[in-house]
């Protein structure tokens, strides 16, 4: 019985599983590359939606609602003049923010939208510049109020009373003011590409 030592081929059979073996190493190395720009392109585009959501918020708490609350009407006919060519400003039809502002959620009527949702029928809508150039368009949305207790002070300056329910001659005891307190939902997306969106819960008091 003659045995067969043939060995032909077996170095190419090695050269070719190495090259199997390092484009396999290749294969994983450009894939997790790719991830990665992948997961840096989509933190970068989450970051700038989540910048619009914060001016948004900074908006409609330190522009909006205090011009709104002492005299609604007064106050939104400046806002659409200062910013409704500038930025867009769109306010709700039939100003469900008006009630919104005075009113508990419990009386608003049920014409009024109480969904966490603020792109279902957004109390306000605006569109803010971003750095490169690209518009992000902001909805913002009260979804509760919680009216405050005692002397309400409308101009929303905190400053010290005058001390009359403790030394003053009056002979009626004030009781001190709470703010209202507002649940504001806020989404931030950008305008060519509403995927790219970064949405924010707010509670505010004023």
């Amino acid at each position: 019985m003659n045995i067969v030592r043939n060995e032909k081929g077996v170095a190419l059979i090695t050269a070719l599983m190495f090259t199997l073996i390092c484009l396999g190493m290749i294969m994983t190395l450009l894939y997790y590359v790719l991830a990665g720009t992948r997961m840096s392109a989509a933190q970068k585009r989450y970051r700038n939606a989540l910048e619009a959501s914060y001016g948004g918020t900074d908006f409609i708490t330190k522009s909006i609602i205090p011009r709104l609350f002492n005299n609604y009407s007064a106050g939104k006919l400046a806002l659409q003049s200062d910013f409704g060519t500038s930025l867009g400003l769109t306010f709700a039809p039939n100003d469900p923010l008006k009630t919104k502002l005075t009113m508990a959620t419990s009386a608003w009527p049920a014409t009024i939208s109480k969904t966490v949702d603020p792109k279902d029928s957004p109390d306000l809508t605006f569109s803010l510049d971003g750095t490169s150039g690209n518009k992000f368009k902001v909805y913002t949305k009260i979804i509760d109020t919680v009216p405050g207790i005692g002397l309400i002070d409308a101009t929303g300056i905190d400053y010290l009373d005058a001390g009359i329910g403790v030394a003053g001659t009056s002979n009626s005891t004030q009781t001190p003011r709470t703010p209202n307190l507002y649940s504001i939902e806020v989404q931030g997306e950008a305008a060519v590409n509403p995927r790219e969106k970064a949405a924010l819960s707010v509670l505010y008091a004023y």
